[in-house]
């Protein structure tokens, strides 16, 4: 597939679909791009799709399957709009480019050669109980022990997080939430053992997915 160049040729883009309940449209949004104008097309759109794929079906597949609805925030970034968003807007909206490779910006990978997708997303269901002051490592444990994730960060607003499916991944988890910084480096084992663990999340929604390796 071309990058598009017509809006029909857009449209045949987003109609793809990455998973049960994904299309390629989910992930197109960008408030940067709507209030700048900067279109927000891959460069290459089967890369793109690929890792999409691998991003949908293996994590936000189970995500939805098991709490519902999962508020999409920001999913795919052009290499033209991340840029921007990493030079331009104020504050800092987005990292530089050779750090989104095989995250934010799909349709590159990563310096390993690897590939991968990065999405922001919100859970309600999570969100609602983190507003009333659950402990947003609650969920993080959670998302360590069901998803072969690459990567995760957690902010503020929601309990959102950044989520990375990636080839090899390595297991990382971080959080601008306090206590700020890394909770789990990649290659380390958890600081809390598994029954700990369970018991944070042991009113949560039964998993519904594929079990990890």
């Amino acid at each position: 597939m071309k990058t598009p160049r017509s809006y029909t040729a857009l449209e045949d883009l987003g109609r793809v679909r990455l998973s049960k309940y994904y299309f390629m449209r989910n992930f197109l949004n960008s408030e940067i791009g709507n209030f700048f104008g900067i279109p927000n097309l891959p460069e290459d759109p089967d890369l793109a799709i690929a890792a999409g794929r691998g991003l949908a079906t293996h994590l936000l597949d189970p995500l939805h399957e098991t709490f519902g609805v999962v508020e999409i925030r920001s999913g795919y970034r052009s290499p033209r709009l991340n840029h921007f968003g990493a030079t331009e807007v104020r504050p800092q909206k987005c990292s530089a480019n050779e750090k989104n490779y095989a995250g934010h910006i799909w349709d590159r990978r990563d310096g390993a050669g690897r590939m991968g997708a990065t999405v922001s997303i919100a859970i309600p269901w999570f969100a609602d109980r983190y507003a009333e002051g659950r402990d947003w490592r609650d969920l993080a444990w959670w998302l360590y022990d069901h998803l072969e994730f690459h990567e995760v960060y957690f902010f503020p607003h929601l309990a959102a997080f950044n989520i990375t499916w990636r080839e090899e991944p390595q297991r990382r988890m971080l959080s601008y939430i306090a206590p700020k910084g890394t909770l789990l480096r990649a290659g380390e084992d958890p600081g809390e053992a598994p029954a700990q663990r369970r018991a944070r999340y042991a009113d949560f929604p039964p998993f519904r997915g594929i079990a990890m390796p």
